[in-house]
């Protein structure tokens, strides 16, 4: 007779605090006060003690409302962006990720932890086990991150961080890290581990004297960040996350909403809505949240009829009717009439109309007519006038008028006025009037007035530097950098006008003329229209 006696088997259902959380109420932790306070009921029984197992036949009720129903164990992919606290309270006062959730998402759970000044992929869960699932080494998914680091990494360096390293008696998993490119001072690289220790990224390039100022996690597992924008979050098919656990279980269970729970929605930090979960999500991992199984014919749809198959014609089609045969031209097509041959002109169309050729001028064209010749002046043209020539002031232009020569001043420009001189102060200008000298102060400037001096004596002018009076240089500045604001304000609500004045305020050469309105883009480049670079006709 053996004196080993059986081990008690355990007490049949789930611990009551579990239970509590997995209806939403609280967490684990928080459910087990709620227990302490005396705040929930079993069968009518209040009890004191989170110490309980209950099974599905067992009526569990807090505050007197009993549970809903549990929902089904679902995963969320979002977006975390920098400035963050991946934590339920921050005793702090800091923005946690909690904060910038959707109102109408149920309580979840994050699987894992992105620190304050870290970004990208972070999963959420409303299931405690999923998330431990998820969470554990043994599960073996590669973690990938983007870093960016200050100063350049040698291979030295890198190669440690490959083989494992101890920083502060805590040993660290060897990581796949490869160097991406160098950015200035900075160099991005690519880092993968399977273990997620406390700024274990972080901590493990201080060790090697680089500093972090970026970390970005790319994917966790197959759970890919792609394009999915910043502050937004994308619910996982129930389809994907069973074939990822390798759990077809999951499809059949219960997907029933808490009551009074709305639909899942998505928004940015801040509030604002960013898509609608109740519809079908972008992304590859989107899907509809109520998890009906769809799937291709003779795949399990649940309990929808089983899809019809469909396929192409020849194949079997069920209770359908068989697909009637396509094809090109002359192949098969069943009860349905031969398709009509297409082709290029000269080939066979069947019953339809002999193709009429096209082609270049002087090339065979069937029934229709020639085509006209085209050409450069002085080609054939056939029948067709010939093309005038064009050219250049002094060539031959044919039966047009020979083109008006143009030039500097003092050259031949045939009946046109000859061209007026332009030129310095003192030089001849022809009928022009002379132009007013200018120079520097204290030289004649005609009837001008004399310029005034600058320099050390600058006569009745404000003087410069630290010597000037109040200062006002800065006032000043920002008087022009209004004006010119304003200019540039008016110019664009009326392109034909000059931005240029003289000294006495008047616009410039190049503003509208007399006679009419300048064309628009003139305001900089004179009156010419540069609009068009074809010659003006004469």
């Amino acid at each position: 007779m053996s004196n080993t006696s059986p081990s008690k088997s355990a007490p049949p259902g789930d611990r009551i605090a579990k239970v509590i959380a997995r209806a939403g109420i609280a967490s684990r932790r928080d459910a087990e006060v709620i227990i302490a306070e005396g705040r929930v009921t079993v069968n009518g029984q209040v009890i004191e003690s989170a110490a309980l197992n209950v099974t599905d036949e067992d009526r569990v009720a807090v505050d007197g409302v009993p549970l809903a129903p549990p929902e089904r164990a679902r995963l969320w992919m979002y977006h975390k962006p920098t400035g963050l606290v991946t934590t339920t309270r921050d005793e702090q006062g800091r923005e946690t990720v909690f904060d910038a959730l959707p109102d109408d998402l149920p309580r979840v759970m994050t699987v894992g932890r992105l620190d304050l000044n870290s970004e990208g992929l972070l999963l959420l869960t409303n299931d405690g086990e999923l998330k431990r699932r998820l969470e554990l080494p043994s599960t073996g998914w590669l973690r990938r991150y983007r870093v960016r680091v200050r100063g350049t990494p040698t291979e030295a360096q890198l190669e440690a961080m490959r083989g494992g390293l101890t920083v502060e008696g805590e040993r660290f998993a060897p990581m796949q890290v490869a160097f991406d490119r160098q950015q200035g001072g900075n160099a991005w690289l690519t880092l993968g581990l399977r273990e997620g220790k406390n700024r274990e990224i972080r901590r493990a390039m201080e060790s090697q004297g680089l500093l972090v100022n970026r970390l970005i996690r790319l994917s966790y597992g197959p759970f890919q960040l792609g394009t999915l924008a910043i502050g937004e979050i994308e619910e996982v098919r129930t389809r994907v996350l069973r074939d990822q656990l390798g759990e077809p279980e999951m499809a059949d269970e219960t997907e029933t909403r808490a009551p009074g729970k709305p639909g899942p929605g998505g928004r940015k930090p801040g509030g604002k809505p960013a898509g609608k979960f109740g519809g079908k999500p972008a992304g590859k991992f989107g899907g509809k949240p109520g998890g009906r199984p769809g799937g291709k014919p003779g795949e399990d749809r649940g309990d929808r009829p089983a899809r019809k198959p469909y396929g192409k014609p020849g194949e079997d089609r069920g209770e359908r009717p068989a697909r009637k045969p396509y094809g090109k031209p002359g192949e098969d097509r069943g009860d349905r009439p031969a398709r009509k041959p297409y082709g290029k002109p000269g080939e066979d169309r069947g019953d339809r109309p002999a193709r009429k050729p096209y082609g270049k001028p002087g090339e065979d064209r069937g029934d229709r007519p020639a085509r006209k010749p085209y050409g450069k002046p002085g080609e054939d043209r056939g029948d067709r006038p010939a093309r005038k020539p064009y050219g250049k002031p002094g060539e031959d232009r044919g039966d047009r008028p020979a083109r008006k020569p143009y030039g500097k001043p003092g050259e031949d420009r045939g009946d046109r006025p000859a061209r007026k001189p332009y030129g310095k102060p003192g030089e001849d200008r022809g009928d022009r009037p002379a132009r007013k000298p200018y120079g520097k102060p204290g030289e004649d400037r005609g009837d001008r007035p004399a310029r005034k001096p600058y320099g050390e004596d600058r006569g009745d002018r404000k003087p410069f530097g630290k010597d000037r009076p109040d200062n006002d240089r800065s006032a000043r500045r920002e008087a022009e950098q209004a004006e010119r604001a304003e200019k540039k304000k008016q110019f664009l609500s009326n392109p034909g006008m000059s931005l240029r004045k003289d000294a006495k305020g008047a616009p410039k050469r190049g503003s509208a003329r007399k006679g009419g309105a300048k064309s628009p883009g003139a305001g900089f480049y004179g009156s010419r229209d540069l609009s068009s670079k074809k010659p003006t006709k004469p």
